[in-house]
């Protein structure tokens, strides 16, 4: 299917399945004692010592911080996707589908921005931020990324953040505010994952030996920012532990790694269809934690 046929396709679903945060959540709600804020078994510290050390509400007290740094590093994505698409729009004809469907996906990032935004305030958690060195590089790909990199960096969060909002919508332990969020950003993202997926298969087709020997490296780069920062280390200050200790027992955690590996399991495969995955790059990925070779 060419890309105007996608993009007539995805207008006509974002017509119909599109959701109005303010509408559909009802913020005011209180939280729900006792639930939690991702699967038990997802808590990147779960089966540990530490985990073992700590109360009944330390555990519950590190899901919500942790679903808190999840959201923040979404919406740092989704700023930057914000941006490469409008520098796209830019250069398109606005009569066509293709140019349409991108402003439209503006509109939803716009709504899961703020969504997750909101709902890191109700949670009265910290905004954990990327660090600075990420922080110059998201500034340098949304202000210069084109083509298959472009496609691909957003692609491996999205997917990521795809794989634990599905569980986390369908799991009755989980905080029905967060339930909710998830539902409505895997309902919307859908249509993002189809649109991205598709254009990086054409963008890879177009390009060139050395253009791809760049973009697997700034793609390597991407995947290991998601895979290390996905959990914050200042997330385990919240329940009196070392950022650095909890970050290092998260890392050697097997159930983490396998969380990470089973989240990046589809995007893995699909970069690795389009050979987007290898050369010097290869080191981040092993880093990263979402090979299943590893």
């Amino acid at each position: 299917m060419d890309r105007s046929q996608t993009a007539a396709r995805l207008l006509q679903s974002s017509a119909a399945h599109s959701y109005d945060p303010d509408v559909e959540i009802d913020w005011e709600a209180p939280l729900v004692p006792g639930r939690w804020f991702v699967p038990q078994h997802r808590s990147s510290l779960y089966g540990t010592p530490l985990w073992g050390s700590l109360t009944p509400d330390q555990r519950l007290t590190l899901t919500k911080h942790e679903v808190a740094s999840i959201a923040a590093l979404g919406v740092w994505f989704e700023t930057i996707l914000m941006q490469l698409l409008i520098r796209e729009y830019y250069k398109q004809d606005p009569t066509t589908a293709h140019a349409q469907y991108a402003l439209t996906e503006v509109a939803d990032e716009c709504r899961h921005s703020v969504m997750f935004g909101r709902m890191i305030a109700k949670l009265d958690c910290p905004v954990y931020r990327v660090g600075p060195f990420d922080q110059r590089l998201g500034t340098f790909i949304a202000a210069t990324a084109t083509g298959p990199r472009m496609y691909a960096a957003i692609l491996i969060a999205e997917e990521i953040l795809d794989a634990l909002q599905r569980e986390a919508a369908a799991d009755e332990s989980v905080q029905p505010l967060v339930r909710m969020v998830s539902r409505i950003h895997v309902i919307e993202e859908a249509r993002h994952v189809r649109y991205a997926r598709e254009e990086l298969a054409r963008q890879v087709r177009a390009a060139g030996r050395r253009r791809l020997d760049y973009d697997r490296l700034i793609i390597a780069r991407a995947a290991y920012l998601t895979g290390r920062r996905l959990i914050a280390p200042g997330v385990y200050a919240s329940v009196g532990i070392d950022p650095q200790t909890g970050a290092r027992a998260a890392r050697s955690n097997p159930r983490h790694r396998e969380t990470l590996r089973w989240a990046g399991a589809k995007v893995v495969a699909y970069l690795r269809e389009l050979d987007l995955i290898g050369g010097p790059g290869l080191v981040l990925w092993r880093r990263s934690g979402l090979l299943g070779d590893q």
